[in-house]
């Protein structure tokens, strides 16, 4: 059973890497609308949850926002991140940089200890205003799933123009104020194996992720259910070792399980 997330607020949820967690969906309530179409992807395929409603706009999300800070403000629980999350690609709201400083205000007026994390395909990084929006943020949380590119193209499958190449040169542009996220599943998707967990794929991401210099590594396997019922969560061990090279290179590195 896949999720389509309420918008333009959610939760507060509990996050296996964030703790409370209080969602930003800056996509439709009605389906899916994301240039990625992972087949790991909790929300489903693009082309069976299609979104007839429109964005929502800067001041919608701004007035949800400020009104569930104030009851939780009234009422609890306090949130340790407000997180842009949600049916697809956050970056690819037209608003995306006016939300995020909306955002930074309202965290500033109610919870100036949580963080404000965005969770990104990283797909319009190149776009000056996204990339100053993530710049200001405190969780740069960007997917880079491997340094293969053929593999993006099986897995995580990209709607339009996709580098792998581009887009580690943009990662490496933030001088290490981004936290790197990749997926590390086995199965197989279409007759193709989908384990990226080998050193033939984990060897040369890791040598990307050193270009990139991030100041944390997280690293982690599937946990909802997913489109494909072909897709095998990493073991543990698989996980560790991984984990281990990270911390070998000298970056901080999280692992969810």
């Amino acid at each position: 059973m896949t999720i389509i997330f309420p918008s333009p607020i959610f939760g507060p949820v509990q996050s296996r890497r964030l703790g409370v967690s209080l969602g930003i969906n800056l996509l439709p309530d009605d389906g899916k609308f994301c240039n990625f179409d992972c087949v790991y992807c909790e929300c489903g395929y693009n082309a069976d949850r299609r979104p007839r409603q429109p964005l929502p706009t800067r001041e919608e999300v701004r007035v949800a926002l400020e009104r569930r800070l104030k009851e939780m403000k009234a009422d609890g629980p306090a949130p340790d991140v407000l997180t842009f999350a949600g049916n697809g690609e956050p970056t690819a709201h037209p608003r995306f940089a006016e939300i995020i400083d909306d955002t930074l205000a309202l965290r500033d007026t109610y919870f100036p200890a949580a963080k404000v994390s965005v969770l990104s395909n990283a797909t319009f990084i190149d776009r000056p205003a996204v990339f100053a929006a993530l710049n200001k943020v405190d969780n740069n949380i960007l997917k880079l799933d491997t340094a293969s590119e053929e593999y993006i193209r099986l897995v995580d499958r990209p709607q339009g123009k996709y580098s792998v190449r581009r887009t580690i040169e943009g990662m490496k542009a933030f001088r290490g104020n981004c936290v790197v996220q990749t997926m590390f599943l086995r199965g197989t998707f279409l007759g193709k194996s989908v384990d990226n967990t080998s050193d033939h794929f984990v060897l040369p991401w890791l040598e990307a992720v050193k270009e990139i210099a991030p100041r944390q590594v997280m690293i982690y396997t599937v946990d909802r259910d997913t489109p494909d019922h072909y897709l095998l969560k990493a073991t543990p061990a698989e996980l560790d070792r991984i984990a281990a090279l990270v911390t070998a290179a000298g970056l901080d590195v999280s692992v969810s399980y």
